[in-house]
C-alpha cells in the first residue's frame, strides 16, 4: 500500500473528531524486541486494605422512544412493539467510594472500542487505575459510554462487525510492529507483551452496538457528552463536589464538549486524546469560561516511531494540535498543561499507558497534578 493511502486508513481509525494539523514523518525508527516477559501476579501497588465504603451503579443520561399503537398486555409477544417503550442511549455507571473520600471524586471514560474495564485492571493482572486513585482517597465512577459495555441499548440499529481486526489497533495504538505472526514490541516497552497478557488485553475491545463502521466514522461524540455531562452533575449531587474527569483516546472528545453541558467538571486529565478544541470552538469557550483546569498525557514511541508505520505521524500531529491547544489555552488566561512522557524521563509507554507495566508511575504524576491545579 502506498503511503498516501495508508496515511488517508490511519487519519480515519486514529479516532480523531477533528482535522489533524499537516505534520511530516519522522525519520528515525525504533528497534524492536520479541518480549516474553512472565505475567505479573500483583494485584495491588499496596499492601494495605482497601477499604470500600459505598459501591454501586447507576444510568446516567438517555432517552425513551416509544411506538405508535397501543400495547395490549394479553399480546405480549406481538412482534411490531406497538406501544412499546425502549430506554435507550444512556450511560452505565459503576462506582466505588473509599472509606476515606477526602479528594475529588473522579470520572472515568475509556476510548474506542473499549468499556471501563480497562481502568479495573491490566493485561497482567495488576489493579488499575480505579484501585490507584480510589488508595488516594478519589471516588472513582467509571463511565460505559452509550452504546458500549453494559450501555448497549441503543435507538440507533448498529453492525456489529466480524472482521479480524486485532493487529490494526495493535499497530495504531504503538504497542510495535506485528510481523510474522507475532507481537515484536518496541524497545523498552513497558506494554505487558507475554502470551497471556496479549490475550487479555485483545479481549477487552468490545463493539459499539450503535455504529455501522469498524473505523469509528460515526461515533456519536454529541451523545456520548450528554451522558458524560449527566454523570458528572449525578456525582456533584451524590457528593457536594465537582468531578475530575478523565478521559482517553476517542472519549477525549466527549470531554471537551461534556463542559458545554455541566458547570461541574473540575479539572479534564486527557490520556492521548484523538483531538483537542479549536480556539473558535464552542468546547474551547466552555472549558475557559468555567475555568477548567486541563492536561494532556502523552507517551512514548511518537518522535521516535518507525518511520515507515503511518500512525507515527498521525500521533504527531495529534500531540501537536494539544499543544497549540496549551499554547492558546493559557494566553487567553486558562491553565493547560501537556505532559510528553519521554520528556519527563518516562519512557515506554504506549496508548494505553494506563496499562503498562509502569502504570503506577503516571497514576502518581497525574495525583501531583491532581493536588496542584484542582481545587477542592
Amino acid at each position: 500500500m502506498m503511503m498516501q493511502q495508508r496515511l488517508k486508513l490511519a487519519a480515519l481509525v486514529v479516532l480523531t473528531l477533528g482535522t489533524l494539523s499537516a505534520c511530516s514523518t519522522n525519520t528515525s525508527s525504533s528497534k524492536v524486541t520479541n518480549s516474553s516477559s512472565s505475567q505479573a501476579k500483583t494485584t495491588s501497588s499496596s499492601s494495605k486494605v482497601l477499604q470500600i465504603a459505598n459501591q454501586g451503579l447507576f444510568s446516567a443520561g438517555g432517552t425513551v422512544t416509544q411506538s405508535e399503537g397501543i400495547f395490549e398486555p394479553t399480546d405480549q409477544w406481538e412482534e411490531t412493539g406497538a406501544g412499546q417503550t425502549s430506554h435507550v442511549d444512556h450511560a452505565n455507571v459503576f462506582y466505588q467510594v473509599p472509606q476515606k473520600a477526602n479528594e475529588l471524586p473522579m470520572v472515568f471514560l475509556h476510548g474506542y472500542g473499549q468499556s471501563r474495564m480497562g481502568w479495573q485492571t491490566t493485561p497482567d493482572g495488576r489493579a488499575g487505575w480505579a484501585n490507584y486513585f480510589l488508595r488516594q482517597g478519589h471516588s472513582v465512577y467509571l463511565v460505559d459510554q452509550p452504546h458500549r459495555g453494559e450501555a448497549g441499548q441503543t435507538s440507533i440499529a448498529g453492525d456489529i462487525s466480524t472482521k479480524t481486526l486485532d493487529q490494526r489497533w495493535y499497530t495504531q495504538f504503538r504497542i510495535g510492529r506485528w510481523e510474522n505472526g507475532k507481537s515484536n514490541v518496541y524497545q523498552g516497552s513497558q506494554f505487558p507483551n507475554d502470551e497471556a497478557s496479549l490475550n487479555q488485553f485483545f479481549r477487552q475491545m468490545t463493539p459499539d452496538t450503535g455504529m455501522k463502521s469498524d473505523m469509528g466514522e460515526d461515533f456519536d461524540n454529541e451523545l456520548v457528552a450528554r451522558d458524560l455531562a449527566a454523570t458528572v452533575d449525578e456525582v456533584k449531587q451524590r457528593t457536594g463536589k465537582k468531578a475530575l474527569v478523565v478521559t482517553h483516546s476517542q472519549g477525549g472528545g466527549a470531554g471537551w464538549t461534556a463542559a458545554r453541558y455541566t458547570d461541574n467538571i473540575a479539572g479534564i486529565i486527557a490520556i492521548e486524546p484523538g483531538n483537542a478544541p479549536s480556539e473558535d470552538s464552542d468546547e474551547f469557550k466552555a472549558l475557559l469560561a468555567k475555568k477548567v483546569p486541563v492536561t494532556f498525557y502523552y507517551g512514548d514511541y511518537i518522535d521516535n516511531g518507525d518511520e515507515d508505520i503511518a500512525a507515527t505521524a498521525i500521533w504527531q500531529g495529534i500531540r501537536q494540535n494539544a499543544s497549540d491547544f496549551v499554547k492558546q489555552y493559557q494566553q487567553a488566561g486558562g491553565k493547560a498543561t501537556l505532559v510528553d512522557l519521554p520528556k519527563e524521563g518516562i519512557k515506554g509507554n504506549t496508548h494505553f499507558m494506563f496499562q503498562d507495566k509502569n502504570s503506577d508511575t503516571i497514576a502518581k504524576h497525574v495525583e501531583n497534578w491532581i493536588a496542584k491545579n484542582a481545587a477542592k
